[in-house]
């Protein structure tokens, strides 16, 4: 069994290649200045980790994660412009460089694109993997949809924000290793360990995303810290602290809420510390990766096939960027 960073090779030698026509420049330059931005390409990956589990790596494992690849960069072009985001993986975003216009369109080639990898895949699993493919990207934008929803209404319950980060996260990473599951010949059964396995991890990761949008380093993040807080962006981190905090720091999280002060951030992350939710936090992400371990135990193959993805889920757990 390969590594995690012994498939990454694998997958980048493959897909550090062209993928678009030269004209026009105007279109596709910039898709090819976003997919250069690098990235740890997890959920292509994982797609190919889904596959070794149960059999040996298949050619259309390869068009699948490109696939995968594609429709999630398309994603992050469109929320970029969405959450108005200046930077991506430490550089300006697309419609920050190119347009909003521009970055729209952009988005959309690369998910079509991404259906022409699909295409190439010569299995008898074609059919599975486009239904799963289509209804995981269904999901993501619903989750979006609900996300932006949620600007607009004054309170969030932690279950409806929990369903959103599913949709919005969750359900890529757990398709990706269904999907790879499919190629390598897995029983029903087993695909939706892997796939119960990848949604607990994709919400341990989110709900660790959302803690580094506050609390991490900016030299090691690649984002604007911060930038959830500034946006006034209903996370768990904010949910959690109305639930629990006493009368004066619902009052001080309020006013923050209404103004706009120079330092926001900081007041704000004062007053999540105060309400402690820097911790249970901590203890959120502990829970869904507990769940996330025990569905993989109960995947029926030999327990060494399962220590590549035991060590990818300790090592997203413990990033720190």
């Amino acid at each position: 069994m390969r590594s995690f960073e012994e498939l990454s090779n694998a997958f980048l030698t493959q897909f550090n290649t062209g993928h678009f026509p030269a004209e026009p420049a105007s279109l596709y330059q910039p898709a090819d200045y976003f997919l250069g931005l690098g990235g740890k390409r997890i959920r292509p990956v994982m797609c190919l980790m889904g596959n070794e589990l149960f059999d040996e790596l298949q050619p259309d494992a390869f068009y699948a994660a490109t696939a995968i690849e594609m429709f999630h960069n398309f994603t992050l072009i469109h929320d970029d412009i969405m959450d108005k985001a200046p930077l991506r993986r430490g550089m300006p975003t697309v419609h920050e460089k190119f347009g909003s216009s521009t970055a729209l369109l952009t988005g959309d080639v690369i998910f079509v694109v991404a259906y022409d990898y699909l295409n190439k895949i010569k299995g008898p699993h074609l059919q599975k993997i486009l239904h799963i493919f289509n209804r995981t990207a269904r999901e993501v934008c619903e989750g979006q949809q609900i996300d932006m929803d949620f600007e607009k209404v004054e309170q969030v319950s932690l279950e409806d924000y929990l369903r959103m980060i599913e949709l919005k996260t969750s359900v890529l990473l757990a398709a990706s290793l269904q999907i790879g599951s499919i190629l390598g010949g897995a029983g029903d059964g087993n695909q939706q360990h892997l796939y119960q396995f990848g949604r607990c991890l994709g919400l341990a990761f989110q709900v660790q995303d959302d803690y580094l949008d506050a609390f991490g380093d900016p030299a090691k993040f690649g984002k604007q810290v911060g930038g959830d807080i500034l946006s006034n962006k209903k996370t768990f981190l904010l949910i959690k602290a109305l639930e629990v905090a006493n009368p004066s720091q619902r009052r001080d999280i309020r006013e923050l809420l209404e103004t706009n002060p120079a330092d926001k951030v900081s007041q704000m992350l004062s007053l999540f510390r105060q309400c402690g939710v820097d911790a249970w936090a901590n203890e959120l992400k502990e829970k869904y990766i507990s769940s996330a371990f025990q569905h993989l135990d109960d995947i029926a193959v030999l327990s060494v096939r399962k220590t590549p993805l035991k060590e990818l889920a300790d090592f997203l757990m413990q990033r720190d960027y």
